[in-house]
């Protein structure tokens, strides 16, 4: 324990066994199990057991294929599968740690024709409608998650977590909108929570006392005809009187629209949820959603709001974080920074699930830093994200690195990230690569334009001079109506009241959010930012919507976001981000315009006209026009040196400039260097 962290570092006593600590890591889908690697599995489990993590709960296991939540998943049904586990189990064991499994049944949100679920309502996120399962079917489902649990206490698991939040089948069962049966499973409370506590009563019963049994409880499910409180308390109460050992907090359903683990939620934006259900059962209880920092982790069980604390994606970033806090070295934790592009992006788009500041997530096997055989001097070119992954990956095994950056600051377009309101996180990010750089011996020069003689004594060089906006040649915009991207974001230009936007990809979205905003971010205000997506408490209100739903701070400007594909606005986001940042922004009035041609830009504003005939002519009028017209690489320097002879690697926005893609650049960063 340390006088820094003493309430998240204390031992919890579940009375037949203790956890080293009130860390829990919570589950996730990485698609690790479904490689039929165990080896892999074992080793992402292990590097975090000897991380120092008090619990760990796997990604979610299925107990039977129409439970799965998609053909192929992982399961737990058959002594075969009791082997392949016994693998992980093993391994962590080993590493010192403890783990549960997840027995997650997807109900009607499992993808694929064969689910089922309390009442034949077809899931707005799935295209299969479920089979209603009758009192035989029922039974099955019980019997065979009984069975899954049975199997995974053989597997050595020390215990299983139940799914019973986040919309899944059994929550299903625990709410009207999904359940509209009239038999004994469906109607009243009491008929609607039989289920959940069937299989907690049984699991029990059949794994003995001295095996750790979690019920994951929605507390929040934001969906209409949700929970009120009162049920969640009643609920809590009956799953403890069942057996459980610990309750988990689920939050929201899949389904919901509203935001619950993105970036731009508050941190620790629901422990007050949590915070409700303490005193009303003896059993410790888990918070969870947007926790990421041990300072934040800490004041959320100093307050009373927890026993204990659930990290998932921050065990991607560093999957030493407990250990780092521990040894008072905090500031070095990767921070997750709750971007989802390369973990729930990732699970929900069919893809291995990684992490864009710790590409080593899930490969763990095969991307391995070892020492150098032999160090060399070695130059990178810029300290943007893919120059500070290649620059610390290097340094790390041992070369001599010497990092030039032209500007002032690292960060590269970080640094114009992090301004965005609602990406706040991006702050972490860039400290924690200035504490990194600092600590690991990096020759850092700034305000230095690096030029080929420059790098002349150096073994290898790293170009990763990233991007340049690109000219989108509208007739008129040099004038002085017109900025960049780069002038709104550094604060070199401050927009009039109306505004056209030119460019909706990533940047066009965030520049538009940067100028409907102003004053405080609701993301570091949780009432302002409950209030702006329509949360409400759900002692007042089912389900914790606000019935008079979102109500959003009036937009500071009146924008215009245009684009030339006549198509729907964002639908290169991020896979999960992607309708979060369409939301925001319609509840700032802003204007979507596609399909458009820009004709030119005088004192009026902005000039369009529509489709290849150029019909349609019209003026956006606006104070200012803001170029978000996409980037160009800047090659200057690496063609400049591959004709004097030298032969560069190119890395990040410079090798590829297709939007500002920190997950490509930071992976091709550490790959790089991982293999000097």
């Amino acid at each position: 324990m340390t006088k820094a962290y003493p309430h998240l570092l204390e031992p919890l006593d579940l009375g037949f066994t203790t956890l080293k600590n009130r860390v829990l890591m919570g589950s996730m889908h990485t698609g690790l199990e479904e490689t039929k690697d165990w080896n892999r599995v074992a080793e992402f489990y292990a590097s975090r057991a000897r991380g120092g993590v008090g619990l760990m709960v796997t990604g979610g296991i299925g107990p039977n294929l129409e439970g799965s939540v998609l053909p192929g998943a992982a399961m737990m049904a058959s002594e075969g599968d009791v082997a392949n586990h016994r693998v992980v189990t093993d391994r962590v064991h080993e590493a010192g740690g403890r783990i549960a499994m997840q027995i997650l049944h997807a109900g009607r949100y499992a993808y694929g024709p064969k689910c089922v679920a309390p009442s034949a309502i077809k899931s707005p996120i799935s295209p299969f409608p479920p089979a209603e399962l009758d009192e035989d079917g029922i039974e099955k489902q019980i019997a065979d998650i009984v069975n899954a649990a049975v199997l995974a206490q053989r597997a050595g698991y020390d215990g299983v977590e139940i799914m019973g939040s986040e919309g899944y089948f059994i929550n299903q069962f625990l709410v009207t909108h999904t359940n509209k049966r009239t038999d004994r499973w469906g109607g009243s409370c009491e008929n609607r929570m039989r289920l959940a506590l069937e299989v907690v009563r049984r699991t029990r019963e059949a794994t003995g006392p001295n095996f750790i049994l979690i019920f994951r409880l929605s507390m929040i499910d934001l969906v209409p005809d949700g929970s009120t409180h009162d049920e969640v308390v009643q609920l809590a109460r009956e799953v403890e009187a069942a057996g459980a050992t610990i309750l988990n907090t689920g939050i929201g359903w899949h389904e919901a629209r509203i935001p619950t683990i993105a970036t731009s939620v508050p941190r620790a934006a629901f422990a007050w949820v949590t915070k409700k259900l303490m005193g009303k059962v003896s059993i410790p209880v888990i918070t969870s959603n947007r926790i990421n920092t041990p300072d934040v982790a800490e004041e959320i069980l100093a307050q009373g709001c927890a026993d204990m604390v659930s990290l998932a994606r921050p065990m991607l970033a560093d999957p030493d974080f407990v250990a780092k806090a521990g040894a008072g070295r905090a500031a070095t934790i990767a921070p997750c920074i709750a971007c989802n592009q390369a973990c729930l992006d990732h699970t929900f788009g069919g893809k291995l699930t990684s992490c864009l500041v710790n590409p080593q997530a899930c490969h763990e096997t095969e991307l391995t830093l070892t020492p150098a055989a032999t160090p060399g001097r070695i130059a990178v070119v810029g300290a943007g994200p893919a120059g500070l992954s290649a620059a610390l990956t290097a340094a790390e095994r041992g070369h001599a690195v010497t990092l030039f950056e032209a500007s002032d600051q690292i960060g590269g377009q970080l640094t114009m990230a992090r301004e965005i309101p609602g990406k706040e996180e991006f702050r972490g990010l860039t400290d924690w690569y200035a504490t990194m750089v600092a600590g690991a011996g990096i020759d850092l020069r700034l305000t230095t334009r690096a030029t080929p003689g420059m790098l002349d004594d150096f073994d290898e060089i790293i170009i990763a001079t990233g991007v340049t906006p690109r000219d989108p040649g509208i007739p008129g915009q040099d004038g002085p109506n017109v900025c960049s991207y780069i002038d709104i974001l550094t604060g070199r230009v401050t927009a009039g009241k109306t505004v056209a936007v030119i460019g909706a990809g990533g940047i066009g979205f965030d520049v538009s959010e940067f100028l409907v905003h102003e004053g405080q971010s609701p993301t570091e205000d949780l009432p302002l930012w409950m209030a702006e997506w329509g949360v409400a408490d759900p002692a007042a209100h089912r389900g914790g919507l606000a019935p008079e739903g979102p109500r959003p701070e009036p937009p500071a400007r009146q924008v215009t976001l245009l684009q030339r594909k006549a198509e729907k606005h964002g639908r290169r986001l991020g896979k999960t981000t992607g309708w979060i940042h369409r939301a925001a922004l319609k509840m700032k009035d802003v204007h979507f315009v596609g399909g458009v041609n820009y004709e030119k830009i005088d004192a009026d504003g902005l000039h369009i006209s529509f489709g290849e005939a150029r019909e349609r002519p019209t003026l956006i009028a606006a104070d200012t026009i803001v170029l978000c017209a996409g980037q160009d690489s800047d090659r200057s320097l690496a063609d400049a040196l591959i004709a004097a002879g030298r032969s560069p690697h190119v890395i990040g926005g410079a090798d590829v400039a297709a939007e500002l893609d920190a997950k490509r650049a930071i992976d091709q960063g550490v790959r790089l260097a991982a293999g000097l």
